[in-house]
């Protein structure tokens, strides 16, 4: 049984779809004015461990992901977010490029770094830009009802129509009016009040007709009217990073139960943010990392995805190229062991005895994805799966039978994972693998003679063994 956590209610809840077998899930895209970093990222990957989990449990996806190509402004991070300048428009103007020429460089860019991370595609990649009318629509419905105003060509939403305001981050009117030091826009009633329509000045790059003139959409409004297009009214999963909660994903709401009368969404599911050696990313500090950072650093995505894995994605998680190198190490690990079971598989020796344990492990993995999709302990299932494979090649007792068994369930659990194992990336055998696990033991067994004997049995098969925190180690050819 799926249980998620769910911002809206602040707690985990049993999943049910709206419809029997079918999910819909919606993404907060990107904004498509310069390269994804890590920690968008993070908040990627976890629709993409979502979705992969929810298909391998038995549903039919419909995934939405917009692609951010207008009104997304600079000051998103004060207040309402309805004041700056159009980021598209700005990177436009810096390049002397058109916005059109930005937006589908960085988009295809965004495509390019999902499809090397490994993160599935969503079924559609819907633009902004593409969806101006149907937002202008959504606009005249929320007047006509009372729940917006329109005043020089500007149109905003009336926080105060909605009573629920505040029900996603906790931000009420109540409680947003203390210390409140938000400078007024001239043509607000209320200083909250945020924008659906902006009127554009004449230097504007990206402006389209309107009933009241020409200007270009709030940043809010348009995932609304995407989603409902291809999903609903209701949809039953959103997902997006801890910063969209408010004001982002608060205006969502509102203006889409205004305009529909029915409930936004079922579930919402946010990732905590990404620190760098324990500070928020900066360009300033030197620690703000897009993929290709990592890649120079002569890290492979797969090692990023097992890094981004490894944190539980409610958990705030710190980014240390220490944990890198752990996933480096463990990932070399993983495909030694794979690759190992097939050799084995592909053999015939039955005289073994066999052993079944894979159903135990499967149930633990569930279990663990059960659990609002706790991947750090799903992949401990995966290492204990591991480490008990080691002992059964140690002592011979490893069969082809039980080989075959345990890649299959590699292969079911991998499609939830998305771990990428190339035979070209496996550069240390098994044996060695299977050596560093009884150092292990026995230095957890305080066994130092052992322990020792077995390093130097390591290092004249011409490996070196590192010990890292947390009682890991990491194998490496000399």
């Amino acid at each position: 049984m799926l249980k998620l956590y769910n911002t809206l209610t602040k707690q985990k809840e049993e999943f049910k779809p709206i419809v029997i077998g079918k999910v819909g899930l919606y993404s907060c895209g990107p904004t498509v004015y310069n390269y994804i970093h890590i920690g968008n990222i993070r908040a990627y990957l976890n629709a993409d461990i979502l979705k992969r989990y929810l298909t391998s449990i038995g549903y039919e996806v419909r995934h939405i992901k917009n692609i951010t190509d207008v009104g997304h402004l600079t000051d998103d991070d004060i207040a309402q977010g309805d004041s700056g300048e159009d980021k598209i428009s700005k990177k436009a103007l810096t390049e002397n490029k058109s916005p059109e020429e930005i937006a589908r460089f960085y988009e295809q860019a965004f495509k390019k770094d999902e499809d090397l991370m490994n993160i599935l595609p969503a079924n559609y990649f819907p633009r902004a830009t593409a969806h101006v009318p149907a937002m202008i629509q959504m606009i005249e419905g929320l007047i006509e009802k009372g729940f917006a105003y329109k005043k020089n060509g500007n149109v905003f939403f009336a926080v105060t129509e909605f009573e629920k305001y505040g029900q996603l981050s906790g931000n009420t009117l109540a409680n947003l009016k203390v210390g409140a030091r938000l400078a007024e826009h001239p043509d607000k009633k209320n200083p909250w009040d945020f924008a659906l329509w902006l009127a554009s000045p004449k230097e504007h790059l990206m402006k389209w007709s309107s009933p009241w003139g020409e200007g270009y959409p709030g940043w809010h409004i348009e995932c609304s009217a995407m989603s409902m297009e291809y999903l609903g009214d209701t949809v039953d999963i959103h997902t997006g990073g801890e910063d969209n909660i408010f004001p982002h994903h608060e205006a969502e709401i509102a203006q889409s139960e205004c305009f529909s009368g029915h409930k936004f969404v079922n579930f919402w599911l946010h990732n905590r943010h990404l620190l760098v050696n324990g500070e928020k990313m900066s360009k300033s500090k030197g620690n703000f990392y897009i993929l290709k950072d990592i890649l120079d650093k002569g890290y492979s995505p797969m090692e990023l995805r097992l890094t981004l894995l490894s944190s539980h994605y409610r958990s705030q998680m710190n980014f240390t190229w220490d944990a890198m190198e752990q996933a480096k190490s463990n990932l070399q690990k993983i495909s030694a062991w794979v690759a190992n079971l097939k050799n084995i598989s592909s053999g015939e020796n039955d005289s073994a005895s066999e052993i079944d344990f894979v159903h135990i492990y499967q149930k633990r993995f569930e279990e663990a994805m059960d659990d609002d999709l706790n991947t750090p302990l799903a992949l401990s299932v995966l290492y204990e799966l591991i480490t008990e494979t080691n002992k059964l090649l140690s002592e011979e007792k490893l069969s082809a039978t039980t080989a075959k068994d345990i890649l299959g369930f590699w292969e079911k659990i991998n499609k939830v994972l998305g771990l990428e194992i190339a035979s070209s990336a496996i550069e240390v055998p098994e044996k060695m693998f299977t050596l560093a696990e009884e150092r292990k033991t026995a230095r957890d067994n305080k066994d130092f003679q052992k322990s020792d004997e077995l390093r130097e049995e390591i290092e004249k098969a011409g490996y070196i063994i590192e010990d890292l925190k947390d009682n890991n180690y990491k194998l490496t050819k000399k």
